[in-house]
């Protein structure tokens, strides 16, 4: 048999949401990836308020190259750097490595993103009415769904291969296509919502990313759609097997 590799992935930055037991984890694996020429990079950038987070602490062996830690919150690292992605069409190379524990920061920058697009205008974040076929959900205070397909809890480095490592048989779900597959209406008198998402997919020894292209595209979707009109969208950050969504309406001008 012949060993066929993939050919490297290239990245402009790659920004790391968390320097602490995930964080560091996902950095040490970008590491060996490098090493072995299945990802390379421009620039890698850890982020986390605690500038004695775990990355902080790494062997000199154990830090890849080109990286560096940003002291900064989650959130207002991402208000200034995404801004610029949008206006740079270098930076859509990027991608964005995600917490298993984070908030829905790419949906807390896109309603921020609108609303001052459209000061005067209404933006409503909505209850999401129970989705069929998805076994697990969960409702958090700031409007956010939780879903899951996995009522078990899961190794936090699982891949999701094609087959299960819990269930042993192959895994015939993906929130994706779950997603937009169905109609997304809120109720019969609200609009269906424009699904706009997120997929962290896995891309070398065990680290997902999310590419920072959908996040740009998401926010000119949103900016054409309402510019004019009423407009719905249901913004989740999901991988095949778990998602975090919200649902948004902005009125009519």
């Amino acid at each position: 048999m012949h060993d066929v590799r993939r050919p490297q992935q290239r990245f402009g930055r790659i920004v790391v949401i968390g320097g602490g037991c995930y964080g560091s984890y996902y950095v040490r694996q970008l590491g060996r990836a490098r090493r072995a020429e299945a990802v390379t990079w421009e620039e890698l950038v850890v982020v986390d308020r605690d500038t004695t987070c775990a990355v902080s602490t790494l062997e000199p062996t154990e830090r890849p190259p080109r990286m560096r830690l940003v002291g900064a919150h989650w959130q207002e690292y991402l208000a200034e750097y995404l801004p610029v992605a949008v206006g740079d069409s270098a930076r859509h190379g990027d991608a964005i490595v995600p917490s298993p524990l984070m908030p829905h920061l790419l949906a807390d920058w896109l309603v921020a993103r609108a609303r001052g697009r459209w000061p005067g205008r209404t933006l409503r974040i909505e209850p999401i009415a129970t989705l069929p076929s998805i076994p697990w959900q969960r409702s958090g205070d700031d409007g956010t769904r939780y879903v899951s397909f996995a009522e078990w809890i899961c190794p936090i480095n699982c891949i999701e291969p094609a087959r299960c490592p819990e269930t042993r048989g192959a895994r015939s779900w993906s929130l994706p296509v779950a997603l937009t597959s169905s109609p997304l209406a809120g109720s019969q008198e609200e609009p269906a919502a424009v699904p706009l998402l997120f997929h962290c997919t896995h891309r070398a020894y065990g680290v997902g990313m999310i590419d920072v292209r959908g996040v740009v595209d998401a926010d000119a979707t949103i900016a054409l759609r309402a510019a004019s009109s009423r407009a719905a969208f249901l913004l989740g950050t999901v991988s095949h097997c778990h998602g975090a969504l919200r649902r948004i309406t902005i009125e009519a001008p």
